[in-house]
């Protein structure tokens, strides 16, 4: 190699500094926002999560829960517009909190006899909406069941039949799980449903075979 090449590669780094400073220095600065943006994100999809559940507890047991339903439709409305706008690229954060409230608000909408809600409604994706609503299958199980409990079979039967509908409107869908991850979702709701079903028809065999105010069972003469 030439004495002239060498002055010539040396010419060449030291035209070349490298990124500038300022450059590193905003990314650094968007990288800073962006964690703080991720924090806040998850403390406000954890709170929805909690709300839900928590509402969803005070359904069973109580029947209703006017007042954690409004809360909880109105922190739903207020995460999607947050994070369409501040946490584009981190919507995942979000998912699990939405799929809660869709779950919650969908039993509200059955323990009150209201016409459920779509996803354009309670502002959310389709994608955590079908979760929540092959979630929401489970807890028509639980109100089966307490039906059965309660020896109200015509309740027990009519809460079967809801389940047999969202069950069906669960399994319409055939998407890629790169989508959405709704096989398991379908596949644990016909699960349930076919569990649930023969429960209520062995209720209906044992009310048949027992009818209130029947005559009691006899001894050996």
């Amino acid at each position: 190699m030439t004495s002239g090449s060498r002055s010539s590669d040396s010419v060449g780094a030291a035209a070349s500094p490298g990124v500038p400073d300022p450059v590193l220095a905003t990314i650094e600065a968007h990288l800073r926002q962006r964690e703080l943006r991720r924090e806040e994100l998850y403390q406000r999809a954890r709170r929805l999560r909690r709300l839900a559940q928590g509402t969803m507890t005070h359904l069973h047991a109580a029947g209703a829960a006017d007042p954690e339903l409004a809360e909880v439709r109105a922190r739903t409305a207020e995460l999607a517009e947050w994070v369409h706008r501040e946490g584009r690229g981190d919507e995942p954060l979000a998912f699990d909190a939405f799929q809660e409230a869709v779950e919650a608000l969908l039993l509200g909408a059955i323990a009150s006899g209201r016409p459920l809600p779509g996803p354009a409604d309670l502002g959310v994706d389709p994608e955590p909406y079908l979760l929540g609503l092959g979630d929401v299958v489970g807890e028509v199980r639980r109100r089966v069941l307490d039906r059965l409990g309660r020896d109200d079979l015509a309740g027990a039967e009519a809460e079967l039949a809801l389940m047999e509908r969202l069950t069906r409107a669960l399994l319409r869908f055939d998407t890629t799980r790169a989508i959405v991850q709704l096989k398991p979702k379908q596949d644990t709701a016909r699960t349930l449903l076919e569990r649930t079903r023969g429960e209520v028809v062995m209720a209906r065999f044992l009310a048949r075979a027992h009818p209130p105010g029947g005559a009691a069972p006899t001894g050996d003469p």
